[in-house]
């Protein structure tokens, strides 16, 4: 016999994760939903696609599942579930930008906050399999969101500029992120920002103001680590941290993954030991 929902809310933050899902490989959903359950948030997924492995590896299969995304809201929302967040990532095409941003206006009340992460390009480059009208259509997206964290080409490619046109100095980064922040009409966690050797930072922009976060350097990065960081940082978010400090532990706790990983297993293209980071996640956020 079906049972009536009695659990719109559970007493814990809810957050519904819009991501891929990847069988084995540290990104996408394989990160967000262990990191945010660490973090005492009730973790919810609706996938966009299911890969048997994340693509950074020789041979994969996957399946995309735009279709099954407005039934599987649709049956979500018949249920009477309350989100305290809904968080986007890797979407497999650009009609999915469309669908979630209905998803949203669906699911979402007027206190939900919309994390979205834009996993569409690095290097300066858009990844291959995506079009090149993807910027544009993520963009769309991103107007729907509370705050937004791209990586250095994935603001460049929302603005219609050249992926490989990297700001130089703290002048540059700030006018770049302050431009997005105009241009899509929200708060902008901006990652992959280089001022200075020694450090790899990130810039924020809330409000018209850019701050900047700096954490020690580390010689290289590893696949996935993106995912990680917008899910410590939704996490610490939604645990009552503003957005600069949100920012502050999801760089550190990133920074902890690679170094323990380097120690252990320093395959670059399988991502991170996240998880043997989790209960230093806790004390983060407690401090």
């Amino acid at each position: 016999m079906a049972q009536k929902n009695e659990y719109r809310t559970t007493g814990q933050t809810r957050v519904l994760a819009i991501h891929d899902l990847c069988g084995v490989g540290k990104c996408s959903l394989t990160a967000a939903l262990p990191i945010l359950s660490a973090a005492g948030i009730e973790a919810c997924a609706l996938p966009t696609a299911i890969f048997s492995t994340h693509t950074a590896f020789s041979t994969f299969v996957s399946e995309d599942l735009t279709p099954f995304l407005r039934p599987m809201a649709e049956a979500i929302k018949e249920q009477n579930f309350r989100f305290d967040a809904i968080y986007t990532g890797y979407l497999a095409n650009g009609e999915q930008a469309g669908i979630i941003s209905d998803i949203i206006t669906l699911l979402a009340d007027e206190d939900t906050r919309i994390i979205v992460d834009p996993a569409m390009a690095d290097g300066g480059v858009l990844y291959t399999c995506l079009p090149t009208t993807f910027p544009q259509e993520m963009k769309k997206l991103c107007r729907r969101a509370s705050v937004i964290t791209p990586n250095i080409t994935e603001a460049l490619l929302l603005l219609g500029r050249d992926g490989h046109a990297v700001p130089t100095d703290k002048t540059g980064y700030e006018e770049l992120i302050l431009a997005l922040a105009e241009e899509v009409g929200t708060s902008v966690v901006l990652t992959s920002v280089t001022l200075e050797k020694g450090a790899i930072d990130c810039a924020v922009a809330e409000n018209g103001k850019v701050t900047f976060v700096s954490e020690p350097y580390v010689a290289h990065g590893y696949h996935g680590t993106g995912d990680v960081f917008s899910s410590v940082l939704t996490a610490a978010y939604l645990r009552g941290r503003s957005l600069v400090e949100a920012t502050s532990i999801a760089a550190e706790f990133v920074r902890r993954t690679i170094r323990k990983t380097d120690k252990n297993n320093p395959n670059l293209w399988y991502g991170v030991n996240f998880e043997g980071e989790l209960s230093s996640l806790a004390s983060l956020l407690a401090n």
